[in-house]
Order: C-alpha cells, then structure tokens, then sequence
C-alpha cells in the first residue's frame, strides 16, 4: 500500500451549501445541449421523502440522497460549461447532469460527498438511466445512512478470506505458498490493503473488497476448469490468478465512495506495477526457480488477452489462457448483474453494453 493513501470517512458530507438549478423539461435528453420548452406548469415540485437509486421509476420527478463518484466539468459546442457527475448509493450508480448555474453545483459536488439532488429519473433508450438534476445541496447526517452510500460485495469479507484460505490451503509447492504468502498473510500489511481494494473504477466489482471477490472467483474457476484440460499445472494457474490483478492495489485509490486512479496507476497503468511487484517478492526468495518464475509473471503480463488492451504480451502458455479466459468471462457476466439492475419492471432486453457488444436478454422478465 502506498503510504500516501488515506482512508477516507465514508460519512464525511461538505458544509451545509445549497445550490438551485432551473427544472429541466421532461422531454430534454440527459445529453443533449440543454435548451427545450420550458416545463409544463404543476407536477414540478419533488416528494419530500428521499429516495434510492434501486426505487425509481422511469419520468419520476424524485429526491434523494447519493454519493458524488465522479465530477467532470465539460463544454457545450456554443463553449458554455456543463457538469456531468456520477451518482451513487449501494444499488449502482447513475449519470447526472446539470446546465445551469454550473460553478456552484461543480462546487457542492466533490467526489466522496454526499448531497440531495433533487431531479427527474428517466431511461433513455441510448444512455440508459439517468438523473436530470433541478437542485442539489450537501445532505445533512440524518438525511441518509452510510451503509446505503457505498456499494459492497455479494458475500462478507470475512466469508470471501475463508474461501481464499481454502484455495490456498489446496496448493503444495513450497515457492508458491512462500510467494502467495507475502501478498496474502493475514498479518502482512498488503493483505489488509488488498482486502479493502476496488477491482474497477467503473463496471465490474468497482467497491470496496471488489477486488478480493474478483480475484477469489477467477481463480476458483481456473482452479475447478485445470482438471478438466491435459497439460495444465494447476498451482501455477492458480497462483497466477490470485496473483494477476495485484498492481491494482496501487494503481487505484482508497476512497470507497469516490474510486478514482492513482497518479501510479494513470502513469505505469495496474500490469506493469503488478508484474513489479511479483518480480520483487520472487527475487527475494531464496531458490526460486527461474522457470517457475516466468510461468507466472507471463499471466500477470498477459491476463488482459490482447495488445489493444493493455496486454504488454498476449498469452503464450495453456496457463495463462485459462486465467484470461476466466478473467474475461467474469467481466462478462458481470455484465448481465449490473445491466438487470437497470431493467424496469417487466422489461426482458437490456441496452447495448461495450463489455458484451450486445444488448442483454433476460427472458425469464419477460412473464
């Protein structure tokens, strides 16, 4: 862990600023340059009791309490400024945007605070959800609560480490258990760090002990399909696996409602730190052997399957393409949980996704 980090308060809000913008008519696009009719008249005014992100339905004017993720300043084509923000609470997140008085918004909203926006929810068939703001303001303590701010993982931390421990437990290789151990022994400082880390800024396992949950279920099923191929060496598949996002711990912040790069991570990029890091525990271990090495430095190096992609090499041996394999395949259907989150009641297709290049199908919605 980089001792610059600091953990931040989930609970922190800013000073008590409100900030009003003007209501943006029902029939504007989230995206487009912000002028239209004005608003009909009546129906404008928000329910007071604060919503969630989970609860919204679409063309409902709302009020609720989130976390600011991401504030990005942009300019309109005539160069008049629009903020676009990310918006969250433990159900996902949303975009939002606000037109009007734009400095004072771009203010209230930090990444990390927690503010009531006040605003109409719709789907739009291009975009999907998002959130056409009318007001914001930072939220008061008693306005939300901060386990319902922060997404987390399925499973408890603690249930997640007994699995890893299991897994663990199975390899028999002494410079592998010695290697794994200096990442993962639970009185060794990085293990902490890695327990708490995100595995993305967007999409898949983007929260707090993301990172654990990927890493767990990538090499349980590298681990499960080893058997089922000649040739593989299941311990080093596995511990590259466990081992193959570890740049990761560095490349991103520590800040679980605003997850965001760090300078590391924009310069070297989460490959070349995690392939640095293995390279640095191996060379301190005495007799590790060199071939053994290479095995599992060339997952970590190549785990991301394409040059395109950010691969420095793509995967050259049957054990790093079973851990690609697997690493793709559960961003993959980490595609389909976060796409049915966003379906309304009743719908069975989902919108295009860039992680399946495929609009998602949920037949059993349908009924």
């Amino acid at each position: 862990m980089n001792p610059s980090h600091k953990p931040v308060n989930v609970g922190r809000v800013l000073s008590a600023r409100a900030s009003t913008f003007k209501p943006l008519p029902m029939t504007q696009a989230l995206f487009d340059s912000g002028k239209g009719p004005e608003p009909q008249a009546g129906g404008d005014e928000p329910p007071q009791a604060l919503r969630g992100l989970g609860d919204l339905n679409d063309g409902e004017q709302f009020s609720g309490a989130f976390v600011v993720r991401e504030r990005e300043l942009r300019q309109k084509k005539n160069g008049e400024d629009f903020l676009k923000l990310q918006l969250g609470d433990k159900s996902g997140s949303i975009p939002a945007i606000a037109w009007d008085r734009v400095a004072e918004c771009f203010h209230a909203c930090s990444p990390g605070a927690v503010v009531v926006v006040t605003g109409r929810f719709a789907i739009h068939p291009q975009f999907g959800r998002q959130i056409k703001m009318a007001s914001v303001r930072a939220a008061e303590p008693h306005e939300y609560v901060e386990e319902d701010m922060a997404e987390g993982p399925a499973k408890s931390a603690e249930q997640l480490e007994t699995e890893l421990r299991e897994l663990l437990d199975t390899l028999q290789n002494p410079s592998l258990r010695e290697l794994l151990d200096r990442f993962f022994g639970a009185e060794n400082p990085a293990w902490e760090r890695f327990r708490q880390a995100p595995a993305a800024k967007h999409y898949h396992q983007a929260y707090a002990g993301g990172l654990l949950e990927h890493t767990l279920s990538v090499a349980q099923a590298v681990s499960a399909a080893a058997n089922f191929f000649p040739g593989i060496d299941r311990e080093i598949a596995v511990t590259g696996a466990l081992l193959h996002d570890i740049g990761k711990t560095e490349a991103y912040n520590d800040d679980p409602l605003a997850i965001d790069m760090t300078d590391a991570g924009r310069l070297q990029s989460e490959i070349p730190l995690g392939y640095y890091n293995v390279r640095r525990e191996i060379e301190e271990i005495e007799g590790f052997d060199a071939d053994l090495a290479q095995a599992v430095l060339h997952i970590i190096l190549s785990h991301h399957g394409q040059l395109e992609h950010g691969s420095p090499v793509v995967p050259c041996t049957r054990e790093a393409t079973l851990v690609h394999s697997m690493d793709n395949l559960g961003g993959k259907l980490g595609s389909f949980d976060r796409l049915e989150k966003a379906l309304g009641d009743g719908e069975s297709w989902s919108r295009f996704d860039r992680g399946i290049e495929s609009a998602a199908f949920f037949g059993a919605r349908a009924a």
